[in-house]
């Protein structure tokens, strides 16, 4: 038992036990991730794992860090905290898994106005389910408490990943080429980006977030806040059964930043708009905020979360293989030859 009190130090505004009862509140929701390799207990100064690098020949180590960004005033504002934490997992791994990485462990780090423990374990709760979902180990992380920097009900949700690929099998794109397949996964969402301008839409700060909205079918909200999803366990399994060249993660940015960062010279990635299965959301914020097409794509994923570049001999395999680990897989176009890496037509 930890006997650590600084009555100087609460008077400025920062608990320690608060941080103690932290820790031992989300104790439960971190063990959920544990998975062999995981060496150490939260408590520590360092979180460690010991890899199992049987069948590698090259171990190549792959780190993504990312936020929540400005989805988390949705959930400040709604009092909702267990599912951001998704969103934090989710942007990062997603993003390793475009180098045909395997994620290992994650770490997180919130920064709080005022430490509640309870609001702490709830965010800690979310990230948990991140990583259970992603199949990769909470193994750390920290809290900081910013007295008179930040209002007592606000924080910021941020982590990193690491992930493990051997060498000669890392997506470089160098095998693309005309004639392979552009296949989207779905999203669920908005997932975690352009929130700035959804704040905008919607005034936020002044809406009903409780509010049933026709066109969603639930609350606004809850719409909002539907987490991010994680294509770890999918993409694997594409990998495994598959030939896949590219894989492109559509967040902040949209289409046009993205999908071209997995594109060599010489090539371009076809979209046929018609193909993409775009959610009532994104209806509703391009509506409202008389937002044109082009500003929607280059923001939003517009119901693709995800994309994989697949040779066409080995599509079934790849839709197959999706199918399986629950995905409803679809295509929206095709590699060409051309000098612009992207075209939505």
């Amino acid at each position: 038992m930890i006997n650590s009190h600084s009555a100087a130090y609460a008077a400025a505004g920062v608990d320690i036990e608060a941080g103690y009862k932290g820790v031992k509140l989300m104790k439960t929701h971190v063990q959920r991730t544990f998975i062999p390799g995981v060496v150490s207990d939260i408590g520590g100064f360092g979180g460690l794992f010991a890899p199992d690098l049987t069948g590698m020949k090259e171990p190549v180590l792959v780190s993504g860090t990312d936020g929540v960004g400005t989805k988390q005033r949705i959930a400040q504002l709604m009092d909702v905290h267990n599912t951001v934490g998704i969103d934090c997992v989710a942007m990062c791994v997603n993003d390793i898994i475009c180098c045909g990485a395997k994620p290992l462990f994650f770490l997180d780090y919130i920064a709080i106005g005022k430490n509640l423990p309870e609001k702490v374990a709830a965010l800690v709760s979310g990230v948990a389910e991140g990583c259970v979902q992603a199949g990769c180990a909470l193994i750390g992380g920290e809290t900081a408490e910013h007295p008179g920097t930040m209002a007592v009900d606000d924080y910021d949700l941020a982590g990193f990943s690491v992930g493990v690929v051997d060498k000669e099998k890392i997506l470089d794109n160098q095998s693309m080429r005309p004639g392979d397949v552009i296949v989207a996964l779905p999203s669920s969402g908005i997932h975690s980006n352009g929130f700035s301008l959804v704040r905008k839409v919607f005034d936020i700060e002044h809406a009903d977030l409780g509010k049933q909205v026709d066109e969603l079918e639930k609350p606004l909200g809850e719409a909002l806040l539907t987490p991010t999803r994680i294509y770890v366990k999918s993409v694997l399994a594409t990998l495994a059964a598959a030939e896949v060249h590219g894989i492109s993660h559509i967040t902040g940015g949209g289409f046009y930043e993205n999908v071209p960062r997995s594109i060599p010279d010489g090539l371009c990635a076809k979209i046929e708009k018609a193909a993409i299965r775009t959610p009532a959301i994104f209806s509703l914020i391009q509506r409202l905020g008389k937002i044109d097409e082009r500003d929607m794509f280059n923001t939003f994923n517009m119901g693709v979360g995800m994309s994989l570049v697949v040779s066409p001999e080995t599509l079934d395999q790849a839709l197959n293989a999706l199918r399986k680990t629950g995905e409803d897989p679809y295509v929206i176009g095709e590699i060409t030859s051309g000098d612009e890496k992207i075209l939505l037509c």
